[in-house]
């Protein structure tokens, strides 16, 4: 079983900036793509970032120039830096990872940015 624990969501102003990590523990052999999603109120689960284990990413235009995502592949860990962040990006995020070709899902992390 594995299992993925984010933090650092939280209430920030309109230009600020966030760093969320997402640690994947437990029986772990192969980890492959992860990735950040969000889901604002009223709306569906969308792909935020991605990354391979190799380093390529893929970023939604939304936030492209504004958040960067990487990876500590040593610690199991992704993180997503959000820098000038804006009221649109109020949402609760969720972190992806595929181990052991499985995908498995965090719990989310609350982000609200105020205007």
């Amino acid at each position: 079983q594995v299992q993925l624990v984010e933090a650092g969501g939280g209430l920030v102003q309109a230009g600020g900036s966030l760093r969320l990590s997402c640690a994947a523990s437990g029986s772990i052999f192969t980890l492959g793509l992860m990735g950040w999603y969000r889901r604002a109120p009223g709306k569906q689960r969308d792909m935020v970032a991605q990354i391979t284990a190799g380093g390529n990413t893929n970023y939604a235009d939304s936030v492209k120039g504004r958040f960067t995502i990487s990876r500590d592949n040593a610690k199991n860990t992704v993180y997503l830096q959000m820098n000038s962040l804006k009221p649109e990006d109020t949402a609760v995020y969720y972190c992806d990872a595929f181990a052991n070709l499985y995908s498995y899902w965090g719990q989310g992390t609350q982000v609200t940015v105020s205007s």
